[in-house]
């Protein structure tokens, strides 16, 4: 089946408007709750590129060039634990080439430069939200996106949260029970060196402008449930990797997969591991973070990295368009 699905993507992609070039945007944004927020913009653009710096790569884009088009649709970005605006660079190139504005922001909290909140996991969706709100409320170049198309982008942490955003409703009280019988798990180490608040009054912030979401190896999706996604009715594209041993099968998206009210657009990755989701690396971040950037040996995050980026973009056109 899965090749059926990559070869009807790779031609809807054919099909899209293609652009001459991507434009990117580097900024921060003010968070009335906490410190501003770092975001990434990429976009179409007439303007000529150049290779540019961004986070530990280079990309090929025109910084800060004119945004080409109107009524543009809009995806928000949520990256993993530990990450950046950039962890999904070449999935927003992708979807900026095919005439999408795409906005990524590092978590305060949560991202490499700030780690230190990694367990405050409501702060995440609030974050993407204010993020959504400015794009399309006070961003310099608001008046070419259509705010009644908006999708969502998430890995791990960030597939988490874009369920959250698009209305679920997790119980993190399930998280006792699961990290006493899975004290190994990613997640349960975290908790481990970061305790979760005891009494705090948690609430989880929703944005119904949400039409559609994408979520790779989401977090914690054994905490959401059936009555935890009843409210999650839009189309979903939910990924696995078959060889995640960061969050193993079956509690976290096949946990998604079999809570959410409708089947989702599923995808299991064959030999990939978690952080094959990650863009490929560039050779100095390989030698940062060897972890995040090393697959299994015969697994080629480059071409799997053009099926995956071609079927994020199909979906998003069949559902935002």
């Amino acid at each position: 089946m899965r090749p059926v699905i990559v070869l009807v993507s790779l031609l809807l992609l054919a099909a899209a408007p293609a652009h001459a070039a991507v434009g990117f945007q580097h900024f921060t944004i003010p968070d009335p709750q906490g410190a501003p927020l770092e975001v990434g913009v990429w976009y179409p653009t007439a303007a000529e590129p150049r290779v540019e710096p961004i986070e530990t790569d280079r990309q090929t884009v025109a910084r800060d060039a004119p945004v080409a088009g109107g009524r543009l649709p809009l995806v928000v970005m949520s990256h993993g634990h530990g990450g950046s605006y950039a962890g999904h660079a070449d999935t927003a190139r992708a979807l900026a080439n095919a005439g999408f504005v795409v906005a990524a922001l590092s978590h305060n909290g949560d991202s490499w430069r700030d780690p230190g909140r990694p367990t405050e996991i409501w702060e995440r969706p609030r974050q993407l939200k204010v993020l959504a709100d400015y794009m399309v409320g006070t961003w310099r170049d608001r008046d070419h996106v259509d705010d009644g198309r908006i999708g969502a982008f998430g890995f791990s942490a960030g597939g988490f949260t874009v369920l959250a955003i698009a209305g679920g409703v997790p119980d993190l009280g399930t998280m006792g029970e699961h990290c006493r019988a899975h004290p190994d798990f990613e997640d349960c180490a975290i908790v481990a060196r970061n305790p979760l608040p005891a009494g705090q009054a948690i609430t989880w912030t929703q944005d119904a402008r949400i039409k559609a979401v994408v979520s790779a190896a989401p977090a914690l999706g054994f905490a959401f449930g059936r009555k935890g996604l009843e409210a999650v009715r839009q189309p979903v594209q939910l990924w696995r990797a078959e060889n995640d041993s960061v969050l193993p099968h079956p509690y976290y998206a096949e946990a998604v997969r079999e809570a959410l009210p409708s089947l989702p657009e599923m995808h299991v990755v064959a030999r990939a591991g978690h952080y094959d989701f990650l863009a490929p690396c560039s050779e100095r971040l390989a030698k940062m973070a060897p972890l995040i950037c090393t697959s299994t040996p015969g697994f080629d995050r480059a071409a799997f990295h053009a099926e995956f980026n071609a079927a994020v973009v199909a979906f998003f056109e069949r559902k935002l368009r």
